[in-house]
């Protein structure tokens, strides 16, 4: 019996050794505020553990694991193999058929990048086959942002075909999860939806390859337990790196858990790996908060400024584009007559739109001209030196707009270059636009679009700003340059290209302004961005629905990339008629410009819209280089719309107040502000003043305390009126 009851306890505890898992090392990915914890066991799997408030001592994650087998501990970087069953970050087939993969822990380096940002590189590689994966993870400690990308190389005897490699992974546990996410259309970008994710996989993507951001965006939020609130709860957020087709994954399973999945998209997207070949994926960017998602979009403004961002700690210029004030229909004289006015409007760079190339086909209408960039002599008979020379002379800078990525098939370069065409063998190309899509998986083409930049910026040396546009995305894609086998790699490799080209013009003019503009924002991720100073977020510049977008674009991009232009009224994309004031006040919530006739602008108007260019060059180190703080959403239902920037001194903050729909007499507005000092004083100043004053504040002064718990009332309350104050620190 004795015997029995010995052989029973041996069985008992051999079961439950069997069933667990011994950690034998912590590793963590640290920010100032923040970290991420991985666990390797005795068996060398890595598994994902934590990712939120940073923790100072790691040691409880090293207690025995419990192990499950109807619930695997979520791996590091999940793969199709194992015991795994979720949406894996990885899926590949090996030169032998075998479809299952199974990474195990070979190793950790941890490199000084600067004093502000750490690399940390976790080695996993395949327990049977010849197989390296790489995570290689960059922590910025004072913007407490965590970057991701994944590196893959084999020494298989044969090629590897990789169906699925995401560029990172997140594993959380909740009650409930909320996730925000960005939809729309051209004209109509980063319109912010939130839902609440229920069992099952949701899941976000484009398969546009070019503009893929028009109508969805590989950013978003996901909130812990209740809908995301600017200034409370635990917000998780991701934007993908990527200008190319892309996947975002949230699975909830059976045990509550969720799973995020975030890279390239897989369709039609299978790659075969060559021994010794390495293929990257772009990175994911990750950010956590325990006080709200408005913290979130502060960390991403101040690592974008300093990392992903070009010219971040420069201010930009007040910009007039020629396009809605004349579109294609202008010659020299109308063009110098723009300059003229943006000199006395108090402009500081004029950008000339689209219209002005084309010889044996003139760009006069959108369906001929495009790729072939040489100066249209009929439109502008003394050229664009003449232009840019006459703009420099009246203290104007000059910009110049190009869309090297396409072209009209009524072009001299579609005559003599068919095989640069994105198309398949065997079918005619679709014309969007008027226009196909040049083949940048091919080196030829690269090289072109170089040289095209080249041409363009060689035109005159007073050429300061590029407006780079893409007008198309991809379909029915083919190369023929890829073989016949590799077709599947088009959508990495024309990003790939489309980066090179980047990189080496960034390289080669590393002073020049470029703005990033694709239909609008149609190609708003940092993946493009980092090559660029600014972006244009729609082609929409109506203010009321500029208000909507650049709320949506405000959670990831800051105010100084953000072009924000006053605009007609009527709007002439949605002929609404709105006040001068209102549009102006809209518009200095970002990078200030103009977008319209300036001769349409009148009387007393004339002096106003004067005035508050002067007043944004004033404020606009605020603007530009100031936290943001998002005050009242668009989308709530009392009809207002607030955000404010303070300055990093904290002794200067702007104030911006918009009525969206009727409010009813007696009803106001009033919300205590955030980010200013308690103690310090602050002097109220009211901006863009036309008709009547907005609040009974201006020129009192009151303490930040006081404005960060009772607030300014206004007295707006009719549709679209708007108030802008100053708030400066008084000693």
């Amino acid at each position: 019996m004795r015997m029995k009851k010995l052989f029973l306890i041996f069985y008992l505890v051999s079961c439950t050794l069997a069933h667990a898992q011994v950690v034998k090392n912590n590793l963590s990915i640290n920010t100032e505020n923040t970290c991420m914890v991985f666990s390797v066991t005795t068996d060398d799997e890595v598994i994902y553990r934590y990712y939120g408030n940073k923790l100072r001592n790691l040691d409880a994650f090293s207690y025995e694991l419990r192990k499950n087998p109807h619930q695997p501990f979520p791996a590091l970087y999940p793969t199709f193999g194992g015991t795994t069953s979720i949406n894996p970050a990885l899926k590949l087939t090996h030169g032998d058929g075998i479809m299952a993969s199974e990474l195990k822990f070979s190793g950790i380096r941890t490199i000084p990048v600067s004093s502000d940002v750490v690399e940390t590189i976790i080695e996993l590689k395949d327990k049977l086959y010849d197989i390296n994966v790489s995570l290689h993870f960059k922590a910025y400690q004072k913007e407490d942002i965590i970057t991701q990308y994944v590196t893959i190389k084999h020494h298989e005897n044969k090629s590897i075909k990789i169906e699925n490699i995401a560029s990172g992974y997140l594993n959380l546990h909740a009650d409930h999860y909320y996730l925000s996410h960005f939809a729309g259309a051209w004209a109509n970008e980063m319109l912010l939806e939130e839902e609440l994710l229920t069992h099952g996989i949701k899941s976000i993507e484009s398969t546009k390859g070019v503009r893929t951001a028009q109508t969805e965006n590989s950013s978003f939020l996901i909130s812990i337990d209740k809908k995301a609130d600017e200034y409370s709860g635990e917000v998780y957020a991701g934007a993908l790196a990527w200008s190319g087709n892309y996947k975002l994954s949230f699975q909830v399973s059976e045990t509550g858990n969720l799973d995020i999945v975030v890279g390239m998209n897989p369709f039609a997207s299978s790659f075969i790996l060559e021994p010794g070949e390495e293929i990257k994926t772009p990175e994911i960017i990750w950010s956590y908060s325990s006080i709200g998602k408005n913290r979130i979009s502060q960390n991403f403004h101040n690592w974008s400024r300093r990392y992903a961002l070009a010219h971040g700690n420069d201010l930009r210029p007040i910009v007039l584009n020629s396009w809605e004030g004349v579109y294609m229909n202008f010659d020299e004289k109308d063009i110098l007559s723009l300059i003229d006015d943006a000199a006395n409007f108090g402009v500081e760079l004029f950008v000339l739109d689209d219209g002005w190339f084309g010889d044996k086909y003139p760009r006069d209408k959108a369906d001929s001209g495009l790729g072939d960039w040489v100066v249209n002599k009929k439109k502008l008979p003394h050229g664009i030196g003449y232009l840019a020379d006459y703009a420099v002379n009246k203290g104007v800078r000059f910009g110049i707009w190009i869309e090297p990525e396409m072209v009209n098939p009524r072009s001299v370069l579609a005559e003599k270059y068919p095989e640069w065409i994105v198309k398949t063998d065997k079918y005619t190309p679709y014309v969007e636009r008027n226009q196909w899509l040049l083949d940048l998986s091919n080196p030829d083409v690269q090289h072109f679009v170089e040289e095209t930049f080249d041409k363009v910026v060689s035109m005159s040396s007073n050429i300061s700003y590029i407006k780079w546009d893409a007008n198309r995305h991809a379909n029915n894609v083919g190369s023929s340059y890829l073989p016949s086998d590799k077709q599947s790699h088009f959508w990495y490799e024309y990003t790939k290209g489309l980066y090179k080209v980047y990189e080496k013009i960034r390289a080669k003019y590393p002073d020049l302004l470029i703005q990033l503009c694709s239909s609008g924002g149609g190609r708003l991720d940092y993946g493009a961005l980092k090559y660029h100073d600014e972006f244009w977020p729609s082609d929409n510049t109506n203010a009321v629905d500029r208000i909507y977008i650049q709320h949506g674009t405000s959670h990831f991009f800051p105010a100084i990339a953000t072009a924000s232009h006053i605009s007609s009224s009527p709007n002439h994309q949605t002929g609404m008629s709105l006040p001068l004031k209102f549009r102006v006040d809209v518009a200095m919530s970002g990078r200030l410009g103009m977008e319209l006739q300036p001769r349409d602008i009148t009387g007393k108007e004339v002096d106003f819209v004067k005035q508050s260019i002067d007043t944004y060059k004033n404020i606009r180190p605020i603007i530009q280089h100031g936290d943001l703080f998002r005050l009242s959403s668009p989308y709530d239902s009392k009809k207002w719309a607030s955000l404010m920037y303070v300055s990093p001194a904290k002794d200067r903050a702007v104030y911006f107040v918009y009525s969206l729909g009727y409010h009813v007499r007696n009803e106001f507005y009033c919300k205590s502000l955030k980010g200013l000092m308690p103690h310090k004083k602050y002097k109220v100043k009211e901006l863009n003043k036309l008709n009547k004053s907005s609040c009974f504040a201006d020129g009192k002064i009151f303490t930040g305390e006081y404005l960060m718990n009772v607030g300014i009332p206004f007295n707006i309350s009719k549709p679209y009126e708007s108030g802008v104050l100053l708030l400066e620190e008084v000693k």
